[in-house]
């Protein structure tokens, strides 16, 4: 981007490109709303299909991480939109030198949600529970062995659909983007951090601009949480120093205990028979240390290994 294209932030509407999805849209709405309680600017949607909107594979088999965002980052680089907002989780972790997190606003509720008639201890064995992600599988088989869990795709409202339809049993999704929705009456169980960690980042979003645009990433940081910020940071460097993306089952999740960040991270085999799982403490401006010691410690007691095993 040359300096001509540079953003004006002192006047006229920004362009804020979404998923067209119900979550994408209500989440990106939230945050063009907070930006101009905030800054005064006004804010439009620009919806954009992605190629994780289009295609009917299972996101595992994708690789997860990248398809809902490639065509947002697109129209970003090429300034046909001024900033994106992404579920953090979404995001890959591999660097892309020509756009930046401007702001990581606070966290939602970071667990994984059962949307059922039951809990998981109260459905029969045998049930059917739907998923898309390796994650969730392998540490609901540490959970409960005896279920079936099945691949499952779509909106949020196409998958609790399935349920309502008696198709599944129960399905699992994040909290907050049920939350975000207006969906949490469905929820009949919410998984606590310690017998299900979440996908690094989940419950955030990213607000992403060009890297270039110097006047916008000040503009947008009105939006940063510090402590959202360092919670993910060391989550995402968990993720990118096993080297995995989400069609790895690995968990993460660090929360601040006053002035300490405390994280934790998992690996699980598919199959829920063995797991590798370490936690780790330190200041939160370390963040970025402690994500890639505590991968290395997980590495050193045979996480690559459970990682190599899994399936698609």
């Amino acid at each position: 981007m040359t300096a001509a294209q540079t953003l004006d932030t002192s006047r006229g509407v920004l362009r804020l490109g979404t998923r067209k999805s119900l979550m994408a849209t209500t989440q990106s709405r939230l945050v063009a709303e907070r930006l101009t309680a905030l800054t005064g600017r006004p804010v439009e949607l620009v919806g954009i299909t992605t190629f994780g909107d289009v295609t009917k594979a299972h996101l595992a088999q994708l690789g997860g991480t990248g398809v809902f965002v490639s065509a947002l980052r697109d129209k970003l680089i090429d300034g046909e939109i001024d900033f994106a907002v992404h579920s953090l989780k979404d995001l890959p972790t591999a660097p892309e030198p020509r756009v930046v997190i401007a702001a990581t606003p606070p966290r939602d509720d970071p667990r994984d949600a059962l949307v059922g008639p039951a809990t998981l201890a109260e459905l029969p064995s045998g049930a059917l529970v739907g998923t898309g992600s390796p994650r969730r599988v392998a540490q609901l088989r540490l959970l409960r062995p005896d279920l079936q869990y099945v691949p499952v795709r779509g909106n949020a409202d196409t998958r609790v659909g399935k349920v309502a339809s008696g198709e599944l049993s129960a399905v699992v999704l994040a909290a907050a983007g049920l939350r975000r929705i207006g969906r949490e009456a469905g929820i009949s169980q919410l998984f606590e951090c310690d017998e299900m960690l979440p996908a690094p980042g989940q419950g955030s979003l990213a607000v992403e601009c060009r890297a270039g645009d110097a006047g916008l990433i000040e503009l947008l940081s009105v939006l940063d949480d510090a402590r959202t910020r360092a919670a993910v940071t060391a989550e995402r460097v968990v993720l990118a120093t096993l080297e995995a993306g989400c069609s790895a089952p690995v968990g993460a999740y660090a929360v601040h205990d006053g002035n300490i960040l405390n994280l934790t991270a998992a690996v699980v085999a598919i199959d829920g028979t063995r797991s590798v799982r370490t936690s780790t403490a330190g200041d939160p401006s370390a963040a970025m240390e402690l994500g890639r010691e505590l991968a290395t410690a997980m590495i050193a007691e045979g996480a690559g290994m459970l990682m190599g095993e899994r399936t698609h």
